[in-house]
């Protein structure tokens, strides 16, 4: 590959539009006199829990102008013939109506884009709600943003090449209102392991950074497809099996061969860059930790005295944020006036596509943007094998975005952490 490319990782795998999966209904034409009141009825016993994006009601026109309806009774029956299984309280609505019930098919999932939508309503309408964040980036990169991507990602690609012969992952936590790096970090479940230049915990020295990279690109946002293991850079196997989000329980074989080293195998870079991110906050705003410590004794003598188990007590958040403001501005320890809330509105880029644990702490530390360069085909929780992003019950979700790396780059023995201090 001779350019770089900023690749969009969807929330969910792409199906293509008309192999979209399906789900039995049983349906109805009715009168559209009786249709609100049919309605409202079938929403009270036969609710579409697992359809939501499925309109109950189908309009058709049909010869000489007349509108048709049809509406969804309720689900078919997988076992058996689904006419025979119409829940009883259905029945009695359809004999009520004297309806002639037909089984259709509806789309079991909703739309993830307007060509979708459009496939989707050939079979029964549904409902399109375009997603709802506001992300930069999302449906393209400006020129000056794509340069910064670049920069900052063949950044963390050479944190990961400049340990001894061992390739690991690296993190690099970028603030990208000011182009700025936070923190960075490379794997450490073996504590003999130090990344060139001691980059790793010095991180609250870093001054704002412009990022200039001297390959053209496109300024687009190109759609995510399968990657195949051709993907993954030319590195030796050998040296790959020192990348934990790769090797997950890769310590617990090497912890035996190597007595010279003591092991944590929950450090890897995204968490180690989490907690550098953390300590920089704790430096820049001292004060914070004293008046959340006082909070929590408040809150332990409350919980205490009452003699019965321990219950958050409300803090006030408003005097929090404004003694913090004071405190920095009086002590003059930072240019920032508001501590941030852990890592919101921050951007990772990370060598590897993180493991599950790595993601999940990342949503944790609301996390705007992920940038990933290689795909990780044993663990990869963004796209690869799992796709932590798309998972609806999380509280927090961020965009993934793989960047394609110029062949030229992975082969440079260079490194370029001096660019950054």
């Amino acid at each position: 590959m001779e350019n770089w490319e900023i690749v969009h990782v969807p929330d969910n795998p792409p199906i293509p539009p008309d192999q979209q999966p399906t789900v039995d209904v049983i349906a109805s034409v009715i009168d559209p006199k009786v249709a609100n009141t049919l309605v409202r009825r079938l929403n009270q016993i036969a609710q579409l829990e697992n359809l939501r994006h499925v309109k109950r009601v189908k309009k058709k026109f049909v010869e000489g102008g007349r509108t048709q309806l049809s509406v969804i009774l309720c689900l078919a029956s997988e076992i058996g013939n689904p006419l025979d299984s119409i829940p009883h309280n259905v029945q009695e609505l359809m004999n009520s109506y004297q309806l002639s019930p037909f089984i259709t098919k509806v789309c079991k999932y909703a739309a993830l884009s307007k060509e979708e939508w459009e496939e989707q309503c050939k079979l029964w309408p549904t409902s399109y709600h375009p997603p709802t964040y506001n992300i930069d980036g999302i449906t393209g990169f400006s020129e000056e943003d794509s340069q910064s991507v670049f920069g900052f990602m063949k950044y963390a690609i050479q944190l990961a090449k400049s340990g001894d012969k061992m390739v690991v992952n690296a993190a690099v936590i970028v603030d990208p209102s000011v182009k700025q790096v936070i923190a960075t970090a490379c794997d450490q479940t073996c504590s003999w392991y130090t990344p060139a230049n001691n980059t790793t915990l010095e991180t609250y020295c870093f001054e704002k950074t412009e990022v200039s990279v001297s390959q053209s690109q496109s300024d687009g946002v190109f759609s995510y497809e399968t990657l195949h293991s051709n993907s993954l850079p030319h590195f030796p196997k050998q040296l790959n099996t020192g990348v934990c989000c790769l090797y997950p329980w890769g310590w617990a074989e090497q912890q035996s061969d190597t007595n010279s080293c003591s092991w944590h195998p929950l450090r890897h870079a995204a968490i180690v860059a989490i907690e550098s991110s953390a300590a920089r906050d704790i430096h820049l705003f001292p004060s914070m930790g004293k008046i959340q410590d006082k909070y929590a004794e408040t809150e332990h003598i409350h919980s205490s005295s009452a003699g019965s188990p321990a219950k958050r007590q409300k803090t006030h958040s408003t005097k929090v944020n404004d003694e913090a403001h004071l405190d920095t501005n009086d002590e003059g320890s930072s240019s920032l006036s508001v501590r941030p809330y852990l890592c919101t509105g921050f951007d990772i880029y990370l060598a590897w596509e993180p493991c599950i644990m790595c993601a999940m702490a990342l949503v944790h530390q609301r996390i705007r943007r992920i940038f990933f360069a290689f795909p990780n085909p044993n663990a990869g929780a963004l796209g690869t094998v799992h796709r932590l992003q798309g998972e609806r019950s999380l509280n927090h979700h961020y965009a993934v975005f793989r960047v394609l790396v110029p062949e030229e780059v992975l082969s440079r023995d260079e490194t370029a952490a001096a660019e950054y201090n």
